[in-house]
């Protein structure tokens, strides 16, 4: 089991971009955050780990997203289940290479990432509109009119986070919410880490 430090490093590698650090310690945090709330508590540092590594070859291969993710990750000595839950958040899209993802998410924990991913980056890009720049004082009703508007944060698939909440087999307002609450937690550590990166 690689451990959070290695995976932290293994992830530097290959992103330089502040931005898309930001983003895998976003990931991360919700994602250990779902763990708790989910009944998973025992294994939520499983489930940061493949947060962090979700997106470990997107800064270098955004055409090949969740294909080259594999080679990464096992140059890296991370183990067959991460790379698997790492290369599902991708399932049934299309890169930019023309190659559809087939990984599916099996486990509750892939199916939360599937659905989260997205949703975190435009809850983010919410939070930035905001006079505060944050998620805390952010409540659902102002996020679900910014998820409403098509133009706002468009890259953000709205279908990918629907799809998502279908596959958990929850009601979108659910996803929105508990995402918007693992954000909201996890703020003020994401930023300290961001200081000293």
């Amino acid at each position: 089991m690689i451990t959070r430090d290695e995976a932290f490093e293994l992830l530097k590698k290959y992103n330089k971009d502040p931005f898309h650090i930001q983003h895998s310690l976003t990931v991360e945090a919700v994602m250990k955050w779902y763990a708790n709330e989910l009944g998973y508590t025992n294994d939520a540092e499983h489930w940061g780990i493949v947060g962090l590594l979700h997106d470990i070859d997107f800064e270098l291969y955004p055409d090949e997203h969740c294909l080259k993710a594999p080679e990464l990750l096992r140059e890296g000595g991370v183990s067959d289940d991460i790379i698997h839950s790492v290369c599902s958040h991708g399932y049934g899209i299309t890169v930019p290479c023309g190659v559809t993802i087939e990984v599916e998410p099996v486990h509750e924990m892939e199916k939360v990432l599937f659905a989260a991913d997205e949703l975190t980056g435009l809850i983010w890009a919410a939070a930035l509109m905001r006079p505060s720049k944050s998620t805390k004082d952010m409540e659902l009703k102002s996020l679900k009119k910014k998820y409403k508007s098509k133009g706002f944060a468009a890259g953000c698939s709205r279908e990918v986070i629907e799809r998502g909440a279908r596959q958990l087999g929850w009601e979108l307002d659910k996803l929105l919410e508990m995402t918007l609450q693992a954000m909201a937690a996890s703020e003020d550590m994401i930023n300290k880490e961001m200081a000293s990166v």
